[in-house]
């Protein structure tokens, strides 16, 4: 019987974010993938199944379990596996860690827009929000703009001074709107309800990474941020219809859906025009993030066996 690698957290070691964001691009090149979520309940536990099939790539099915309940017994919210699967006969080829799956590819998802979108030279980048997302936007950012100094808001300081104590070097900043005016990329990773970024303080040349927001009551930018940039999402069927940041301006026709440029399914056309544009573009996630992912990870930690 074939044993099935079990691939953990450390298996991190053998990655890097500039060929995974290339992994990732290539993934969009095949066709597009077949998608499908169940949720089941149990009171406040769920159990989310996420599964993705792309022709040449494979199968991947996503399994997490979220118990809030387990916060008070020191134990992690959010557990859970990736299992992938052979394209060629549909037989298991490993299972993947969770949580390091659900770590590049958030991350990887942002970096794949921001180098094509963000100017190449940027040095200021500013972190919205210091949860575990922010150091994984650090970790990114940093393999393809080096020379970059970092900054990081929080709605709490001991947030901020948390994630700092993690990344020295980063400075935390007390006032968000003289941070996002001063910085060249934002990534912004929040739980917020409202809009936290004004499009009036934006400034030419910026590039924002939105990532945060993923359900129907969730934003980070108004709606004068969206108007004043050239907008992008990572995938049109998980972000439009699914996601306030999407959702509520093309309801209330803040902005139309000619206003979105393209997908990922199209990345000829994220390209940087004017040196003064402003440029957005929001990560939704999907399933066939975490099948292209897991494989990639896989065929690295194959390749070092």
């Amino acid at each position: 019987m074939t044993t099935i690698p079990l691939i953990p957290f450390d298996a991190e070691n053998l990655l890097d974010w500039v060929s995974f964001t290339d992994a990732l691009a290539q993934g969009h090149d095949l066709p597009k993938a077949e998608i499908g979520d169940t949720f089941l309940y149990r009171g406040s536990d769920t159990l989310l199944s996420r599964a993705a099939w792309i022709d040449g790539l494979g199968m991947a099915v996503k399994s997490a379990t979220i118990f809030p309940g387990n916060k008070d017994q020191g134990k992690p919210n959010v557990n859970g596996g990736v299992s992938l699967y052979s394209d060629s006969d549909g037989t298991m080829e490993a299972i993947v860690d969770f949580h390091l799956v659900t770590k590049w590819k958030t991350a990887g998802d942002s970096l794949l827009a921001a180098r094509r979108l963000a100017r190449p030279d940027a040095t200021r980048i500013l972190l919205v929000g210091a949860g575990a997302v922010a150091q994984s936007l650090h970790a990114a950012y940093s393999a393809v703009f080096p020379n970059a100094r970092f900054t990081v808001w929080s709605r709490t300081r001991a947030s901020a001074e948390a994630l700092v104590a993690d990344l020295p070097g980063v400075a935390i900043a007390d006032d968000l709107e003289t941070a996002v005016r001063n910085a060249e990329i934002i990534g912004s990773a929040t739980m917020a309800t409202e809009p936290l970024i004004k499009g009036a303080w934006l400034q030419p040349g910026q590039h924002l990474d939105l990532i945060g927001a993923y359900r129907p009551d969730m934003r980070e930018v108004d709606d004068e941020a969206l108007q004043s940039a050239r907008l992008f999402v990572d995938n049109f069927d998980t972000t439009i219809g699914h996601i306030g940041e999407i959702k509520t301006p093309l309801e209330s026709g803040a902005i139309t859906r000619d206003h979105i440029i393209a997908d990922f399914y199209d990345l000829a056309a994220f390209k940087r025009g004017s040196a003064d544009e402003i440029t957005i573009c929001k990560n939704g996630g999907g399933a066939h993030l975490d099948l292209m992912t897991s494989r990639y990870i896989l065929d690295r930690w194959r390749a070092a066996q």
